[in-house]
């Protein structure tokens, strides 16, 4: 890898103008293809799913999406002569519009057909929408045109609102700002960091090129495979985090080299010989991790795996190619002017922990116990809202209040019943007479039913063979009520109709789509965390040839996920703070964040355990001192692995502020997990348990010491710190230091901690 670096210093020019020109192509091509992403998030071999399929059969024109169109007049009344004609107008227009196939309404006298309704005290009325194609398929401008056809009438003591899923295609935030902010605060720590622009700015623009060439690639993935529409802001949030940690690492490791009086060729080569190393292990452990996604089987969770993955893979190619090609162009600059002068008045010299760093290594090595409870403890706290998760569709009745969904949800549900915004539907192929004859029965058995405010006439299809009728719940499409009248619906009432007859009615609905969604992605759940854990074990068994590191980071990844769900669940559907911070009132989390969030986060904990132990695992190998080998590293990285959960921990409460309910719960979930993980588990609950455990840490049998490829992560011996290949150290047959030196007597150098 140091030869990679070298060349990529000596032809500098030609490494940056490939990843320029690859930027500047995969734009180009990724605004001439445009996008084609889904919001279509249904999992296939589901009841919803079926009653879905069957209605695009059988009622072809009901296959679109549905939106709503409500008005409210507070000081008159919809049937008033000036509100009905303004009213008729809007809905012949809106029916004109392109993509819109039919607009039902109050009105008898309207260019529409008949539906919708209107409210007991005559304020409220609404029409349904029903466009040509599902929500995947509309364009953001022909559902803005409907949008700016009802808010043409809004004013003069007419309140008109729109609500739906296309609608919601006109809130889709511009994540601009968050990603300024993110960059920004990213900056500044660097600067802080660091003491120099030039080596600050340098870690944004490696992170920049790759998340950009990454966003583009993305757009361009949406045409051959199925893509989330979520993905690409998600693989931005992901790309932007490591992006800037692992230059910032690199860029670390190789302002250690200048120091030392090392050339800039020679600093920039020994820091992606070694540091570059973790960054590729990091970088291969989050992948995986994303890529464990596959397993579940998801069509569009298959997209954002990848799409994410994409982005991770850029992000370390451009770290150990177009970094090293930037360095070369700062020189020395990479330092401070004070540094600078340091070196030349000085020499090279030693750089020692100091500071807090130093102190608080010294620190957690006095008190582990007590450190280690303490820690656990915190975590314990975090993590036990988890314990009432509950999965479901966050409607819009969660948005934030000033948007114009919110604004219908709430005049539906308060004029009409919460249920109005999400009815269920019920679809069946009908046969013979007897059939049908059950169908005209069924309708009053479920007005008896619990929960059921009302039930729609049976709606035959025009060659009679398949019927669809709607059922409004009497409570909201969220609510574990509606959930529980779904399944009542299906073990008890419709069984019971079918009974003797051909009839095979299927539920379908928002809330029923969302219900079969999470049961199987609940059922797969155990299999996919399994096989993550399996791999990132396997992984740090290979990189750091020890039972205990691996167990130990799988524990840590548990209560990280753990704890960062707990202030998810706290937040999002207990509602502690959600609608100050702008994302609408408190609702249930959604089915598949579980498995991205546990993935991600999976990988991003890595990370940290990544470059923590290989520097103690360097220490290791060299001295056979455990108490050292933890105080040495955690004294060097504490300091790099807090700057770079600043930086990350900046870069994901930034997206907070799109004011998307699922970006910020990706935006927080990341954050906290990543300042749970730096702060609380591989600075305080790590080390203390690694000075409990003494040797014990690097403990291997014999039988798969001789089994296991060797692979190192911290390089060569010669680039290591501090480490002169002439200090002998006795080691075991497997190559473990057998018995710690003196610490007197450990070799001395910039990883020495006195």
């Amino acid at each position: 890898m140091a030869a990679l670096a070298r060349w990529c210093m000596h032809h500098r020019l030609l490494a940056v103008l490939l990843w320029l020109l690859v930027l500047g192509g995969a734009g180009t091509a990724a605004g001439v293809a445009g996008s084609a992403y889904t919001n279509d998030y249904a999992a296939g071999g589901t009841e919803s799913g079926e009653a879905t399929a069957l209605i695009e059969r059988g009622f072809p024109g009901l296959a679109g999406d549905s939106d709503t169109l409500v008005w409210h007049a507070p000081d008159s009344s919809v049937h008033a002569a000036d509100v009905e004609q303004t009213m008729t107008h809007v809905l012949d227009r809106v029916a004109g519009l392109p993509g819109v196939a039919t607009v039902a309404g109050p009105y008898a006298d309207a260019g529409t057909g008949p539906g919708g309704g209107v409210s007991a005290d005559g304020r409220t009325a609404y029409a349904t929408v029903t466009f040509a194609a599902q929500t995947s398929d509309i364009s953001p401008a022909q559902a803005e045109a409907v949008v700016d056809a009802a808010h043409a009438a809004d004013g003069d003591g007419l309140q008109v609102e729109v609500g739906g899923s296309a609608v919601a295609l006109t809130e889709a935030p511009a994540l601009h700002t968050a990603e300024l902010i993110g960059v920004a605060v990213a900056a500044v720590v660097l600067f802080l960091a660091f003491g120099s622009l030039a080596a600050s700015l340098l870690p944004i623009a490696t992170a920049l090129v790759s998340v950009g060439i990454a966003y583009a690639g993305i757009v361009l993935l949406g045409h051959v495979m199925t893509v989330a529409d979520f993905a690409p802001m998600l693989g931005m949030l992901i790309g932007l985090g490591v992006g800037i940690d692992y230059a910032l690492f690199l860029v670390t490791r190789h302002r250690t080299g200048l120091k030392q009086g090392l050339t800039t060729e020679a600093a920039a080569a020994r820091a992606v010989a070694t540091t570059g190393r973790a960054v590729v292990f990091a970088g291969a452990t989050v992948c995986i991790a994303l890529l464990g996604m596959l397993i579940l089987r998801l069509e569009f969770l298959n997209g954002v795996a990848i799409a994410a993955s994409l982005t991770v893979l850029l992000t370390v190619a451009a770290s150990l190619t177009l970094l090293p090609a930037l360095l070369a162009y700062i020189g020395p600059r990479a330092l401070s002017r004070r540094e600078r002068r340091r070196l030349a008045a000085e020499g090279p010299l030693p750089e020692l922990p100091t500071g807090f760093a130093a102190r608080w290594s010294r620190f957690v090595e006095r008190h582990p116990k007590l450190l280690g409870v303490l820690a656990t403890a915190v975590m314990a706290v975090l993590a036990l809202p988890m314990l009432s998760l509950h999965l479901g569709t966050s409607d819009q009745g969660n948005n934030p209040a000033t948007s114009t969904t919110r604004q219908a949800y709430d005049l539906l549900a308060d004029e009409f019943g919460p249920g109005v915004n999400g009815p269920l539907t019920l679809v069946t192929e009908v046969g013979g007479a007897q059939d049908r004859l059950a169908l005209d029965g069924l309708e009053q058995t479920l007005r008896q039913t619990d929960g059921v405010a009302d039930v729609t006439p049976v709606v035959l299809n025009e060659d009679s063979d398949t019927a669809l009728l709607t059922v409004v719940p009497t409570s909201s499409p969220q609510s574990e009520e509606t959930s529980a009248l779904v399944d009542r619906l299906r073990s008890d009432v419709l069984p019971r109709a079918e009974a003797g007859t051909g009839l095979d009615l299927q539920v379908g609905g928002v809330t029923a789509a969302y219900d079969d969604f999470a049961e199987l992605i609940v059922g797969k759940l155990p299999l996919f965390i399994g096989v993550v854990i399996s791999l990132g074990f396997a992984l740090l068994l290979l990189a750091f040839r020890s039972v205990g590191i691996p167990l130990k980071a799988a524990l840590m990844n548990v209560m990280a996920v753990a704890g960062a769900f707990g202030v998810v669940v706290a937040i999002f559907q207990w509602g502690w703070g959600s609608e100050l911070l702008g994302l609408g009132s408190s609702g249930p989390i959604e089915p598949f964040l579980p498995v991205i969030m546990v993935s991600v986060l999976f990988g991003l904990s890595m990370d940290y355990q990544v470059f923590l132990v290989s520097r103690m695992h360097e220490e290791w190998l060299a001295t056979g001192d455990n108490t050292r080998a933890v105080r040495v590293g955690l004294a060097e990285t504490g300091r790099v692995i807090n700057s770079a959960a600043v930086i990350m921990i900046s870069v994901f409460l930034a997206f907070v502020l799109s004011g998307d309910r699922l970006i910020a719960m990706f935006g927080i979930a990341l954050a906290v997990a990543v300042a749970l993980d730096a702060f609380v588990l591989r600075t305080l609950l790590v080390p203390a348990l690694m000075h409990l455990l003494g040797r014990a840490n690097w403990w291997l049998p014999g039988r798969l010491d001789r089994l296991l490829p060797r692979i190192s992560i911290e390089g060569p011996p010669e680039h290591r710190a501090g480490h002169p290949a002439d200090v002998p150290v006795p080691r075991t047959p497997g190559g473990v230091p057998a018995a710690g030196p003196d610490p007197e007597r450990a070799p001395a150098g910039p990883a020495a901690v006195r």
